[in-house]
């Protein structure tokens, strides 16, 4: 399995160790069109989803990623990536990606300083609780009919699947935890 880690801003080459250390055959950083090439699966890590929106569009990424997703190659959105995978946004009357049917609120935990760590129970993870790891987090106020939730925190959806598309709010890759990485790697070994 080769997955590609969204390269233009966030937590790069933690997500590139979680992903090695979760099982990928190999773990590359995605900068450019090319990067995207032989990918069998794709993270979108957290940042500021309006500056990689706009680095996407500029690297001419956008389009080749939607069709991606569009295809049915597995996409995990951590974070900023959970805001780049939504189709609708609260307040924001255009999207990144637009291919998974959730309607997301940006930094709906407030700002910086109201960061937090807080334990969760995820659907489809086993053992103890995931410690989330939440960054000026957004969260999805509601979600289409082939969207399962697997995550809530204080009555907002913080985790959801639809296929092979697995958004979170938190940063699972800021942690020792690899769960997450490896239920990634299952919906990339299941598409194939």
């Amino acid at each position: 399995m080769r997955i590609g880690v969204l390269a233009l801003q966030g937590a790069i080459s933690e997500h590139l160790a979680s992903l090695q250390r979760a099982g990928a055959d190999e773990a590359v950083p995605v900068k450019r069109k090319d990067d995207l090439q032989g990918l069998d699966g794709l993270i979108l890590p957290g940042g500021e989803s309006t500056t990689i929106g706009k680095l996407m569009n500029q690297y001419d990424l956008l389009d080749p990623i939607r069709e991606m997703a569009q295809a049915g190659v597995p996409m995990f959105g951590t974070c900023a990536g959970l805001i780049l995978l939504a189709n609708r946004i609260d307040g924001q009357d255009w999207v990144h990606l637009g291919v998974m049917d959730i309607f997301a609120n940006r930094n709906s935990f407030g700002r910086q300083r109201e960061s937090f760590e807080t334990d969760i129970t995820i659907s489809g993870l086993e053992g103890k609780a995931f410690r989330a790891v939440f960054i000026r987090a957004p969260h999805i106020i509601e979600t289409g009919k082939d969207v399962e939730v697997l995550a809530v925190v204080n009555e907002r959806i913080v985790a959801a699947r639809q296929g092979h598309l697995l958004a979170t709010a938190f940063h699972p890759e800021l942690t020792g935890d690899i769960r997450l990485h490896q239920y990634f790697l299952d919906l990339v070994k299941n598409a194939q």
